[in-house]
């Protein structure tokens, strides 16, 4: 798939999952562990801004990381690396992604809306 352009909603992404994280001072934090999920930062490219992030610990030690808002480009096989503040706190490989954002976009405009006779069937209420 090649998207018509450079901010294409096919190119957005707000949920992946990683492979088995990689823990560096603490394998996992202890808030994820406790609560299953935990705030964070992430990034997926040595220079780009951090986006914030929620983790969800998978039982096989993998992540599902869902960004509160969607990146670009992100592609199956790039690290995503987690930061709480200026502490790194580990990374893992991405192996899946969730649905783009175009994807998403799709399936709200084919939610139908109730057609005009089963409006018109509808009895006012009284």
């Amino acid at each position: 798939f090649k998207a018509p352009s450079g901010d294409h909603p096919a190119l957005y992404r707000d949920l992946l999952r990683t492979n088995r994280v990689h823990w560096i001072a603490e394998e996992p934090p202890a808030e994820l562990v406790r609560e299953k999920m935990m705030e964070c930062h992430f990034r997926f490219r040595h220079q780009m801004a951090l986006v914030p992030c929620v983790l969800t610990l998978n039982q096989d030690g993998s992540v599902w990381v869902t960004l509160v808002k969607p990146a670009r480009a992100i592609t199956p096989g790039q690290f995503a690396v987690f930061y709480k503040g200026d502490e790194c706190l580990g990374s893992g490989k991405i192996l899946r992604m969730g649905p783009s954002v175009y994807t998403l976009q799709q399936g709200k405009n084919r939610e139908e809306s109730p057609k005009k006779e089963e409006i018109d069937k509808i009895e006012p209420a009284t």
